[in-house]
C-alpha cells in the first residue's frame, strides 16, 4: 500500500514538472552567498523565480525573508550582513511583481546556523537567505 501511494504521488509530481508546474515546496528555499558579498549569485536566479511561482499559486499569502550568516565576522557587523542580504532578496522579489507588502525581512545574523561551526569558520551554508512562503 505504502509503495502505491509513494508511486502515485512520485508520477503526479512528475506530471506537475511534465505540464510546466512547479511543485509547492516543502521547506524553504534558500540562496547561498559568497564571504563578503550581499549580491544575489546568477545561479540563485531559479530560486527567486520559484519563490515568485509559489506565491502567485497560494493568493494571500507572503514570503517570509529570514538573513543570516557565517562566524566568520563580529556579531554586530554579521547581524547587518544578514539584513542587507534579505533586502537584496527583497528588492529582486519587487522586481518580479511580487508587492512589498507580501514580504516581510528579518536578519538574524550568525544566530541560527544551518552548520554549527566554532566563531571565525567560514561556512557558505550558513551565509544564505531563506524563502518561506505562509500561506
Amino acid at each position: 500500500m505504502l509503495k502505491c501511494v509513494l508511486a502515485l504521488g512520485l508520477a503526479m509530481a512528475a506530471a506537475s514538472v511534465a505540464i510546466g508546474q512547479q511543485p509547492a515546496p516543502t521547506g524553504p528555499l534558500m540562496l547561498f552567498f559568497d564571504w563578503g558579498k550581499p549580491d544575489i549569485r546568477s545561479d540563485d536566479q531559479a530560486v527567486l523565480d520559484q519563490a515568485v511561482a509559489a506565491w502567485r499559486a497560494s493568493p494571500g499569502s507572503r514570503l517570509a525573508l529570514s538573513g543570516h550568516t557565517d562566524r566568520s565576522g563580529g556579531a554586530a557587523f554579521n547581524l547587518t550582513a544578514s539584513r542587507k542580504r534579505a533586502e537584496m532578496v527583497r528588492h529582486e522579489l519587487e522586481k518580479r511583481g511580487v508587492p512589498s507588502n507580501a514580504i516581510s525581512v528579518a536578519g538574524y545574523g550568525e544566530e541560527r546556523p544551518m552548520v554549527p561551526t566554532e566563531d571565525g569558520v567560514r561556512e557558505v551554508q550558513n551565509r544564505r537567505v531563506e524563502i518561506r512562503i505562509e500561506r
